[in-house]
């Protein structure tokens, strides 16, 4: 599960500034800037976005349209593979971490951007209808029309400033 903001940066470098930080609570103090973000519960990047965005794109789910570049925490070489391996990692190792930073392809940026708020009704309807939904509450699932909207909005706002979207999450 775990929480997921979506925001638009200018670069990597932008995006990546204090990343055990949230997105959208500014702190000039740790110099964490102000971001414009969309503050989410369970749409994470690989599954629920990429849910709505093949819908909203009318294409394929199977096309896997969320590609993401991870951007934080980098993961040195080589992977850990055993218990023991994982057991002696230090305390600050990367692999350990409960937050992480990811690039949105521009696709996924365009096809959000472009989608057709006169459709969005009836796409979220379909969305929610999605088996990643299923436990949901009707309050849950009413939650999803304004959500998308702000997606939408930010994918909007990225693509007129020639921005990227970004997807800062903690488990």
């Amino acid at each position: 599960m775990g929480f997921h903001e979506y925001y638009r940066a200018a670069d990597r470098e932008t995006a990546i500034i204090q990343p055990e930080h949230s997105r959208v609570i500014a702190d000039p103090k740790y110099g964490v800037p102000g971001f414009d973000a969309v503050e989410t519960k369970w749409l994470d990047p690989w599954i629920t976005l990429n849910e709505l965005v093949a819908l909203i794109g009318d294409v394929d789910l199977s096309t896997e349209l969320v590609a993401t570049v991870s951007l934080y925490p980098l993961y040195p070489d080589p992977v850990p593979q055993t218990d023991e391996e994982w057991d002696a990692l230090p305390e600050d190792s990367p692999y350990l971490s409960d937050m992480g930073i990811e690039e949105l392809s521009t696709n996924v940026r365009d096809l959000l951007a472009g989608a057709d708020d006169a459709h969005l009704p009836r796409v979220v309807e379909r969305w929610a209808k999605s088996e990643r939904f299923s436990h949901f509450s009707l309050a849950d699932l009413e939650y999803l029309v304004p959500v998308a909207k702000d997606l939408i909005g930010l994918s909007r706002r990225a693509k007129e400033h020639g921005q990227q979207l970004y997807c800062w999450s903690c488990a």
